[in-house]
């Protein structure tokens, strides 16, 4: 389980735009990983 700061630099990632390829290249998770997390991020709407 990924906390805190890891977490964090996942989203700075996405908000600059960066693809879940490049991301997973720079923090050295995996794209399943870094999908994964991003996904549970997302606010969830009713």
């Amino acid at each position: 389980m990924l906390k805190g700061e890891s977490l964090l630099k996942l989203q700075e990632f996405a908000l600059e735009g960066k693809s879940l390829r490049e991301i997973a290249r720079e923090t050295g998770f995996s794209r399943n990983t870094v999908r994964k997390y991003l996904r549970d991020e997302q606010p969830h709407g009713q």
